[in-house]
């Protein structure tokens, strides 16, 4: 059935056991997956003799959600990419699992569509790395997240039963929404093989401005304000202080070092209402002091300025040391209060911390380099994220916006949904895979687990 691409090496199998995120497990082995058919045969395997079953794309996840934690088969998707149909007159596109999220884009805009959702590894993340996580982007602002898109799947359960949710309308309320159910589940539910998205036309133009504040406060003050001034942004992105100088040292181009933050805004649609739009917006941040709006005066300099915002993670860790990117989101109007926290947890344990993120939606990234060989430090970075999680759910935010939750996050689950809350979410699991098979050790902290995974030692 498989064949070749069933790998039991260890060198094959260690090459497994890592992603985007921290520790590594190493599985039994590794089934590169090309059908359904085979994966189906690998559930049913699997459930007999009650084998760990872990689903992966590109890997890279930046909660460990493709992390073989208890061992057992890897099933890796990438290859299985040759899915990929349009029907432009229905608005819709079907994909298997392994496609780049990049070649779905780059199809849509060829029959002037657009497939909104555009996480930053859109160039080599899949498609079911991005089900599985709920992935989202800068564009989450106005047109939301994965769920938000898809409207069937094509799905193996834990027992190795095939079943199709949803289907290829964009209405359908029959039944349980079993897809978004799936959709962020983190392959803990079912295996996803098939899934079928939605289109919307593509905007025909869009303009963008930079903003720049000398404080966070009147920053994040302003990201309510242009939101409630009328004008939907497609994008809106915020960079602080140090992201700005990151990104300054490493491209040289030319961004105000000064700045306390930037905030970059995009909107899209008919070009003669783009201009009224972004002046509506300069009034509105006139209003409260804000003057220092840079409109790109053409695609180019627009180009430029969305480079900045691409440029802020590469431009992070080309000091050498480990990146560790979190994920946390809060409500819009305590933005300047989540940057006022951070800049005294910061402080407080002597780390290099950098925040940006989706403006709009309240989806912040601070993000911390630190030397993974310093222990203390460690200790200290896992000590600056506990407080940052703490404050989010405490200013009625949320662990993860887009990251999913992983085996970074899920000491932190109670703290947000509480013990009935997750007590919940675990019937749920235990009626789709009673045995445990599907992806186990993510999302449902184990007993004693109380901080930040980043090590498996």
């Amino acid at each position: 059935m498989i064949g070749s691409r069933l790998l039991t090496e260890i060198d094959d199998r260690t090459s497994y056991g890592y992603d985007g995120s921290f520790g590594q497990y190493i599985p039994d082995c590794v089934a590169q997956v090309m059908s359904t058919e085979e994966v189906q045969r690998i559930m049913e395997i699997a459930d007999q003799h009650e084998i760990p079953v872990c689903a992966r794309g590109a890997s890279t996840s930046l909660s460990g959600g493709p992390l073989p934690v208890h061992g057992g088969i890897v099933l890796d998707f990438s290859q299985w990419d040759t899915k990929l149909e349009i029907y432009p007159d229905d608005l819709i596109m079907k994909v298997s699992p392994g496609v780049r999220t990049g070649d779905i884009h780059e199809l849509a805009e060829a029959h002037n569509l657009m497939y909104p959702p555009d996480p930053s590894s859109s160039s080599i993340c899949t498609i079911g790395g991005n089900l599985a996580e709920n992935a989202g982007g800068p564009r989450g602002v106005k047109y939301g997240v994965t769920k938000d898109f898809v409207i069937g799947l094509e799905i193996v359960t834990a027992d190795g039963k095939v079943l199709r949710t949803g289907g290829s309308t964009v209405k359908n309320v029959t039944g349980y929404d079993l897809t978004k159910l799936i959709v962020g589940s983190e392959g803990t539910l079912a295996v996803i093989t098939e899934a079928t998205l939605r289109l919307i036309p593509k905007p025909s133009d869009t303009r963008t401005a930079m903003i720049i504040f000398e404080d966070l406060y009147t920053a994040g003050k302003s990201i309510s304000k242009i939101l409630t001034s009328g004008v939907r942004p497609s994008k809106m992105e915020i960079l602080d202080h140090n992201a700005i100088n990151k990104v300054e040292d490493y491209a040289g181009l030319d961004l105000p070092r000064e700045a306390a933050a930037i905030i970059l805004v995009e909107v899209d649609g008919d070009p003669d209402v783009l201009v009224k739009e972004l002046r509506i917006v300069e009034k509105a941040l006139s209003e409260i002091g804000v003057e220092n709006v840079q409109v790109a005066s053409d695609k180019e300099e627009e180009a430029r300025l969305w480079q900045v915002r691409k440029l802020v993670s590469p431009a992070v860790v080309s000091s050498g040391y480990t990146k560790i990117s979190e994920d946390a989101t809060v409500p819009l109007s305590r933005i300047p209060d989540m940057f006022r926290k951070i800049d005294e947890i910061k402080k407080k344990y002597d780390l290099n911390i950098v925040v940006f993120g989706h403006a709009g939606d309240g989806n912040l990234h601070p993000t911390i380099n630190t030397n993974m060989r310093d222990p203390e430090e460690v200790e200290r970075v896992e000590q600056a994220v506990e407080e940052i999680f703490n404050y989010a759910i405490e200013l009625g935010g949320t662990l993860s916006g887009e990251h999913g939750i992983g085996t970074m996050k899920k000491a932190f689950l109670v703290r947000e949904m509480g013990e009935e809350g997750v007590e919940f979410q675990k019937a749920i699991k235990r009626a789709l895979d009673p045995k445990n098979i599907l992806n186990p050790g993510k999302i449902f902290p184990e007993k004693g687990e109380k901080r930040l995974v980043l090590r498996n030692d």
